[in-house]
């Protein structure tokens, strides 16, 4: 059978630079940081780390978005990815052209689901007795609940489920869309990732990890991938939702096509609950898998967006697949690679749909967004163009971007200029 090719219409994100795939854009393409210390959480005391790529209040207010009861039955994770899937709806301008109702899906899943709920509940269970918790606990933390929630919005009433991997979520539930379109089973699918762990349970429970960076001080500086200096990643909130669609049923309604989505590979570690394989052969192979579901060469590749955490383990392992795949920069120095998450922080299930925002935005403006914060590189990071420190204006004809995930989950996407 013939697979079907699928394109994006449709793009919306909430994240630490605001709300909309725009707000994104302009600041990790103009190398700012988002990350600055925590201004939402009550209650900061004992903890050692206190920075994060957080929304804050001032820029996220839910009752802008949602009834104020409504809001309140809604964990942060669903507000962030309700609002991130109208964006991207309206976007796409999907839901003006009308659509069979059981043609079009939702797949937007979460690594964590309802951190916030699941807090103030037991909290509230502790004082007040097992019972007493809101109603409305369940559904608003369990993860598979931004799908049914952007399924209702909208009465969108085929293929529905969440795809949880860690921090390979949203690019799983992108490659799974994918999928499903190119077989015949969706004309569209509404595909993302959504995360809101900025909390007590998730910032102390990642710090006794000791997975975060602890540069309080200067957070802007804090998220520095392939830097010796680095010490931890930095952990950020919010929402990437992506429409994707069939391409015929796209031009038949005249919708605007950002790019075309060529390439899916998944591939899992084996090895260890937390630590990547360290010669990154698994994500290499993902990648080889991606290239190959693409029909493409490594060297038609002008873009890696890679996960690039600003963990020593991670990056060191993800470089290394890379330049087994791709080749240094002395055989291919063509390729360029860079980690958004310098600027971002980690925004966990949801990065893998932001970055491929950062992906497609790239291909349009012939624009690789830099790594910030390399003042330093490591010398056993593999050799490769890292574009430190500022945009860089070259052609973009494909991108693709790496998501690795706790369990050893490896999920690429890529990503071609549509024409």
């Amino acid at each position: 059978m013939t697979k079907k090719r699928v394109v994006i219409t449709g793009m919306g994100v909430v994240s630490p630079f605001g709300v909309g795939s725009d707000k994104l854009w302009e600041g990790v393409v103009s190398g700012k940081s988002a990350i600055s210390r925590i201004e939402n959480m009550e209650d900061m005391s004992g903890h050692t780390v206190l920075i994060g790529g957080e929304i804050k209040s001032s820029v996220f207010n839910p009752v802008d978005y949602f009834e104020p009861k409504e809001a309140k039955r809604l964990d942060k994770f669903l507000q962030y990815g309700v609002v991130a899937a109208r964006e991207a709806v309206k976007d796409s301008g999907i839901e003006q052209a009308g659509y069979d109702p059981f043609r079009i899906g939702v797949i937007v899943g979460s690594a964590a689901g309802g951190f916030h709920t699941i807090e103030k509940s037991y909290a509230a269970m502790l004082s007040k007795g097992p019972t007493k918790c809101s109603p409305y606990t369940i559904p608003m933390l369990i993860t598979d609940m931004c799908a049914g929630r952007i399924s209702m919005e909208f009465g969108m009433k085929g293929v529905n489920k969440a795809v949880v991997s860690a921090c390979a979520t949203a690019a799983h539930c992108i490659g799974d869309a994918f999928r499903t379109i190119q077989y015949g089973d969706a004309d569209a699918v509404v595909a993302g990732g959504s995360e809101a762990v900025i909390c007590t349970i998730g910032l102390g429970s990642f710090t006794a990890a000791k997975t975060l960076s602890k540069r309080n001080d200067e957070p802007e500086k804090a998220s520095r991938p392939y830097d010796k200096d680095r010490d931890g990643f930095v952990m950020a909130e919010g929402a990437g939702v992506l429409v994707l669609e069939e391409l015929e049923h796209a031009k038949k309604r005249g919708a605007k096509i950002y790019a075309e989505i060529i390439g899916y590979g998944q591939t899992g570690d084996a090895y260890d609950v937390v630590a990547p394989c360290p010669d990154g052969s698994s994500a290499a192979k993902a990648m080889e898998l991606a290239l190959q579901d693409a029909n493409i060469k490594p060297e038609d590749v002008d873009y890696i967006n890679t996960h690039g955490t600003s963990t020593h383990l991670g990056d060191i392992a993800e470089t290394k697949a890379i330049a087994k795949v791709f080749g240094e920069r002395k055989t291919n120095p063509k390729l360029r690679v860079s980690s958004t998450k310098s600027e971002t922080g980690h925004m966990l299930g949801a990065s893998g749909a932001a970055e491929s925002v950062i992906c497609i935005n790239a291909i349009n403006n012939n624009i690789i967004p830099p790594t910030i914060n390399l003042d330093n590189q490591d010398e056993e990071v593999a050799d490769l163009n890292y574009v430190p420190h500022k945009a860089e204006k070259t052609p973009v004809n494909i991108a693709l971007t790496n998501s690795f995930g706790f369990g050893g989950h490896n999920a690429v996407l890529i990503y071609k200029k549509y024409n």
